[in-house]
């Protein structure tokens, strides 16, 4: 089956009780049994739902996995994954990577026991020189957030495998529609169904998905012990959302196209990150694995001050200065004090991520208009 008809049909099947097409939203948070121990699949919300059912066999379909499992968030996802650690535990994680993620794991998980070593993951010995017999996870994200540096998902799970390490890849960037981590070796990918999955910003939602039963009972068994989990009607929301993704995702890549070559040639802009250009150093990675190249873009000015990129920010109009992305609308972001504001000044500069970045999700409007307003706020 082609995705775009997965797509349309993954976990869909009609309510048997009244034929209704969409997946019921079941409101409810317990369910009647016949006799102790005997009932229909469905003992207490936090552990099953059929709504929530329904959504993870669609995660599974559409990401060619076996499994998948929702949950409340992102980084709920994230954190359940974190969570298959013990203390002493090391992972191995991109340099350039989501602010949250990096809040997470420095803040959060660091003070368990669990050590992170953050690498250029676009350069594959620098992955193999930090593996060591502590080494249980390496943490991918491709393409980054927000500098869109590309990572050969199949010869970093080579390498994992090689060390007996798990590979978890962020595909939120990509969406199934562009990569399918899993077919390349990864064990586990990670989705914030937050962006492209419920594309409509007004979902908050994460996803993993993976083949390995034992992974699938051991990240089950964390997501109902620990209970982030989503509610019925976000489940709800996020089946829709998926069934325009194939149509959603060709408009992005094809804005993401025009607006990528229009920032290059403008005589105000210093630089524009996007893997789709040929003379990126990973797009001979980018075209091997996946489909197209998105429609997040990251551009910095000639005049490199704060408060001119501040200028720009607050001068578009169709380009809304908000978090987060993916959505059909599009966004303009400041990651330096918004989503990577987490990270220390240093570690950003180090990593590449100016206080000047500027930071696209390219939605799905007319792409002229898009330009104008580009045109309009950069002057």
């Amino acid at each position: 089956m082609k995705l775009a008809t997965k797509l349309i049909h993954a976990g869909a099947e009609p309510d048997p009780s009244t034929g209704a097409i969409m997946t019921p939203i079941y409101q409810t948070s317990t369910y009647v049994q016949a006799a102790p121990a005997q009932h229909k699949g469905y003992e207490y919300a936090r552990s099953q739902n059929p709504t929530r059912k329904a959504l993870e066999d669609a995660y599974a379909i559409i990401e060619n996995a076996a499994y998948g499992l929702a949950f409340s968030s992102g980084v709920a996802a994230t954190d359940a994954v974190m969570k298959l650690l013990n203390p002493g535990d090391e992972v191995i994680a991109a340099s350039d990577m989501y602010g949250g993620s990096y809040r997470l794991f420095s803040k959060v998980w660091q003070r368990y026991g669990i050590k992170f070593n953050y690498v250029d993951t676009t350069n594959t010995d620098n992955i193999q020189a930090a593996i060591n017999e502590h080494t249980k996870l390496i943490w991918v994200e491709t393409p980054t957030n927000p500098l869109m540096n590309i990572t050969d998902i199949e010869a970093v799970a080579t390498i994992a495998k090689a060390a007996g390490a798990l590979l978890c890849v962020d595909n939120t960037f990509a969406s199934p529609y562009l990569q399918n981590p899993l077919n390349l070796g990864a064990d586990i990918v990670m989705h914030s169904a937050t962006k492209y999955l419920g594309g409509h910003s007004d979902v908050i939602q994460g996803a993993l998905m993976m083949n390995d039963e034992n992974l699938r009972e051991q990240l089950y068994f964390i997501q109902k012990s620990c209970g982030a989990v989503p509610g019925p009607q976000d489940c709800f929301l996020v089946l829709r959302g998926i069934k325009t993704l194939g149509v959603r995702m060709k408009a992005h890549c094809e804005n993401g196209i025009a607006i990528a070559h229009w920032l290059r040639n403008h005589p105000k802009v210093a630089k524009v990150y996007w893997p789709g250009f040929e003379d990126n150093k990973g797009y001979a990675i980018a075209k091997k694995q996946m489909n197209g190249f998105g429609g997040m873009i990251s551009f910095e000015l000639k005049n490199e001050s704060i408060e001119e990129a501040k200028r720009v920010l607050s001068s578009t109009h169709l380009f809304s200065l908000a978090e987060s992305l993916g959505g059909v609308e599009s966004l303009i972001n400041h990651p330096a004090t918004m989503t990577h504001a987490s990270i220390p000044r240093e570690e950003r500069i180090k990593n590449g991520l100016s206080d000047s970045l500027i930071r696209l999700s390219v939605g799905i409007e007319d792409a002229d208009d898009l330009i104008e307003d580009l045109k309009k706020a950069i002057g």
